[in-house]
C-alpha cells in the first residue's frame, strides 16, 4: 500500500515557475514507477509526465522543454519542476504510482489528492 500527498501547487504569473513535490508512505518506494497528471473540470485526467523505477522519464509533448520529473527514493519523494508556465497549465496536478511507467491513467494503482497549480496571464 502506498499514500501520496502532493504539496507546491499555488498561484504563479505565466512564465513563472513552480515545483511541486509529491511524499510517498511505505517501505517499497523504489519498486513504484512515479506519474504526473493534471485534470480541469469537465476534462479527463492529462498527463504530464512519468519516470520510472530506473529513472527513464517520459514528457507529454505539451510539456516537454519546460518541465523536469524527478525522484528520490531516499527521501521518497518525487518532484515535479516547472518552468515558463502558461494559463494552459493551469489544472489540479495529481501524483501517482505503479509499476509500470507510461501515460495511461490504468497503469497506476495509487493516487494523490492533487494540488491546484493556477497560472495568470
Amino acid at each position: 500500500q502506498v499514500q501520496l500527498v502532493e504539496s507546491g501547487g499555488g498561484l504563479v504569473q505565466a512564465g513563472g515557475s513552480l515545483r511541486l513535490s509529491c511524499a510517498a508512505s511505505g517501505r517499497t518506494f523504489r519498486s513504484y514507477a512515479m506519474g504526473w497528471f493534471r485534470q480541469v473540470p469537465g476534462k479527463e485526467r492529462e498527463f504530464v509526465a512519468t519516470i520510472s523505477q530506473s529513472t527513464s522519464t517520459y514528457y507529454a509533448d505539451s510539456v516537454k522543454g519546460r518541465f523536469t520529473i524527478s525522484r528520490d527514493n531516499a527521501k521518497k519523494t518525487v518532484a515535479l519542476q516547472m518552468n515558463s508556465l502558461k494559463p494552459e497549465d493551469t489544472a489540479v496536478y495529481y501524483c501517482a504510482a505503479g509499476l509500470l511507467p507510461g501515460s495511461n491513467t490504468q497503469r497506476y494503482n495509487y493516487w494523490g489528492q492533487g494540488t491546484q497549480v493556477t497560472v495568470s496571464s
